[in-house]
């Protein structure tokens, strides 16, 4: 057991009669841990894209809410009505009249 682990820690397996098997192993699984990091790593940067993409959404959605409710409050009569003021229009005094058409169906 112990010249085992000796053997292995003085990497006899890579010079010995079988080492060509052994260094296609080594080769085909150093492919794979590569192969793994690389789709951590782009897993991570897609998890972090995602995340940043998430704030922006929110920080528009915060303005959307705001702008909507400046729109709002200009569309109130009291602020058309200050601000055409500037202007020199005022209210009417008389209030509008309702004109009713007669159709003339034959």
């Amino acid at each position: 057991m112990k010249n085992g682990i000796v053997s292995i820690l003085k990497g006899k397996f890579l010079v010995s009669g079988g080492a060509p098997k052994n260094w296609l192993f080594l080769v085909f699984a150093s492919f794979l841990a590569t192969v793994m990091i690389s789709s951590s790593h782009s897993a991570d940067r897609k998890v972090h894209k995602l995340a940043a993409l998430n704030e922006e959404v929110k920080e528009l959605r915060s303005q959307f809410v705001e702008m909507r409710s400046d729109v709002q409050r200009l569309k109130l009569e009291s602020t058309v009505r200050l601000t055409v003021a500037d202007k020199g229009l005022l209210p009417s005094e008389t209030p509008p009249k309702k004109i009713k058409v007669k159709s003339t169906t034959p």
